[in-house]
């Protein structure tokens, strides 16, 4: 297992490379957002499947968000983050260069987790997916995603803080006022419409 800190994290992630590392609801494989296409290779993951943007607080990550849609947007980080609830958002015109759909939206998240925000906190916004080859469950402990992806260094220390093993809550923007539930997970969001 290719274990390190969070300086080194640093490192690979500015060579291009993507790390693995907890939150607070399943292990992420992440990259700096302009090195996108290497988590689509390693997770061998449909690249019409869009990635999540996970920041360490919600200010990190509002000049990602459409002006038409930040009302809502700091309205619902305000309630649920950080936590287990990912919101798909209109994303601003200066960040579509690092879009992973194709529909203008971005995934956005922060965990619940001190060592994920502490790593993001760093290193600036990460995009992420789960730690999991695509199509398989895949583990939630650091030695069996090790298994999974022998040449991807692992952030330590182990073993990581409890976390809930369930994917997050999705929920995607309509319209002001308008949220739509897309994945079930462990966040009831009572704005749903």
């Amino acid at each position: 297992m290719n274990l390190i800190n969070c300086k080194s994290a640093l490192k690979t992630l500015r060579s291009g490379l993507p790390i693995i590392f907890p939150t607070d609801t399943l292990p992420a494989i992440g990259c700096l957002p302009k090195f996108s296409k290497i988590i689509y290779e390693h997770k061998k993951r449909d690249r019409n499947k869009p990635l999540i943007l996970m920041g360490s607080k919600y200010k990190q990550l509002i000049d990602y968000v459409h002006e038409s849609a930040r009302e809502d947007f700091e309205i619902i980080a305000s309630k649920y983050w950080p936590g287990a609830l990912t919101m798909v958002i209109p994303a601003s015109e200066k960040q579509n260069e690092l879009l992973t759909s194709k529909d203008h939206t971005l995934g956005l998240r922060i965990p619940n987790s001190s060592i994920a925000q502490s790593l993001i906190q760093e290193t600036g916004p990460l995009l992420t997916s789960s730690a999991n080859i695509s199509g398989s469950t895949g583990s939630i402990t650091a030695e069996g995603i090790a298994l999974d992806f022998p040449s991807v260094e692992i952030l330590g220390p182990i073993p990581w803080e409890k976390s809930s093993g369930k994917a997050s809550t999705i929920i995607s923007w309509k319209k002001i006022g308008d949220w739509r539930l897309i994945r079930e997970g462990e966040v009831f969001v009572k704005e749903l419409h």
